[in-house]
């Protein structure tokens, strides 16, 4: 029974009572950090003295090598508010990958700037500098690479780029905390970086939470002003309520921060039974044929939020089969035996409704207007990106506990009974096409 594929009615790999997989892990040290907060005074980042927020961002910085840190509400915000202290504004372009969450390229939109996509590379998923490069316009004002999935973009080639256009890099690592770039951090390559803490994260808060880090002094001022209503907060000065700047309400709360730092405690210990387990894993699926299993760049570690594989139907026997087909067939059998494949993201950013209908404020709906720029077509360009999304599948935070070793185990003998299952599996792909 147990090679039956269990969507005919075979023993599924992975037992039901083996598939639940927590994640966050709340231990009793991060139920302590929070009610320490709470019985104290300190609950906000505009308290004088020290508290749970400057605490929190002390340690990330001293954790990952960061000269400095600014925690906000969440990740999105952490975006617009870099965007701000870099002086984005108006009728400026932004670069940004074709492949991200939506927040990669509303966060230009709410600068009043124009998000412009640039297609990714076929392996790592992260922005493509060759495309970047051809995207660069007079209005370019900033370029936002993704470190997709916890993978690192390919930062020498995107920082080389940049620098001969005189444009500055904001790094989105909201998917990538701990990834390091030929032995630097992911988010201190460039002028700034932001990560998020959302509770899906490799490290989470208690719900929703970001942090900014630069290396730049006058930069980190600017985004504490940003995320204060543009307020001065400093330690040993009474709080005036004077906006010396535009800002906005993007503070983080104590309760977060404090969760978030006893997490980040654990984080060396989650983080090395991950790659272990995770290397694992992949060692087995790369020997499957048509599966592309996720990888780095040479010198870069991959901190795998995202299990990204794509699907090669001409291995399968499959010429002229859609890839969609042989996805969907895979994805019907796979979560069959017990494994979660889902699709992430359902198509490029700029297909979304938002991009494609130049969505945005007042009448003739700003930023576009301001720029005369076409805005972007669905179905227009961005070849590489649709590929990867008719071809692949995911699996999500299911392997980020760091106990996860068996069930990856059982993951594999699911991929490799269905791939045992050849025959079948063309058979429903071709009458899925």
């Amino acid at each position: 029974m147990m090679s039956k594929l269990a969507a005919f009615g075979g023993t599924a790999a992975v037992p039901k009572h083996r598939r639940r997989s927590e994640w966050p892990l709340v231990e009793d040290d991060d139920r302590k950090a929070v009610i320490t907060v709470l019985d104290g005074a300190r609950l906000v980042s505009d308290t004088d003295g020290e508290n749970p927020v400057a605490a929190l961002e002390q340690d990330w910085a001293r954790q990952f090598g960061y000269g400095h840190c600014v925690a906000v509400s969440n990740g999105t915000a952490a975006l617009s508010l870099a965007l701000s202290a870099l002086g984005i504004g108006p009728g400026d372009e932004v670069i940004v990958p074709a492949l991200s969450f939506i927040a990669t390229g509303l966060a230009p939109v709410h600068q009043m700037a124009v998000p412009v996509f640039a297609d990714i590379d076929p392996v790592t998923f992260n922005l493509d500098p060759d495309d970047l490069e051809r995207r660069i316009t007079a209005r370019t004002a900033a370029i936002i690479p993704v470190h997709l999935h916890g993978a690192p973009a390919d930062m020498d080639r995107i920082m080389a780029i940049a620098a001969r256009h005189g444009i500055p890099v904001l790094e989105d690592a909201a998917q990538a905390p701990g990834a390091t770039h030929r032995g630097r951090p992911v988010g201190s390559i460039g002028a700034a970086g932001v990560f998020s803490l959302q509770v899906s994260k490799n490290i989470p808060t208690c719900g929703e939470g970001g942090l900014l880090v630069t290396g730049d002094a006058d930069l980190a001022a600017a985004m504490r002003r940003g995320r204060q209503f543009g307020e001065v907060i400093e330690a040993g000065r009474e709080r005036d309520y004077v906006s010396y700047g535009l800002g906005w309400n993007h503070k983080m709360n104590g309760l977060q921060a404090a969760f978030t730092s006893s997490q980040l405690t654990r984080f060396e210990d989650y983080e090395r039974a991950r790659q272990a387990n995770i290397g694992a894993f992949l060692a087995r699926l790369a020997k499957l044929p048509g599966i592309q299993v996720p990888t780095a760049l040479a010198d870069t570690t991959h901190v795998w939020h995202i299990l990204r594989f794509r699907f090669d139907p001409a291995a399968f026997g499959l010429d002229g089969v859609p890839p969609e087909a042989l996805r969907s067939t895979l994805r019907r059998l796979l979560r069959a035996e017990g494994v979660p494949m889902s699709q992430y993201q359902l198509m490029p950013l700029p297909d979304q409704k938002v991009f494609v209908d130049r969505l945005g404020f007042g009448v003739g709906h700003h930023p576009w207007a301001l720029t005369g720029a076409p805005g972007t077509v669905a179905g227009e360009g961005y070849p590489v990106t649709r590929e990867v999304i008719a071809d692949s599948l995911t699996i999500q935070k299911r392997h980020l506990h760091p106990e996860a070793g068996d069930l990856l185990a059982l993951y594999a003998d699911a991929f490799e009974k269905v791939w045992a299952a050849g025959d079948m599996v063309a058979t429903l792909a071709k009458a899925a096409s």
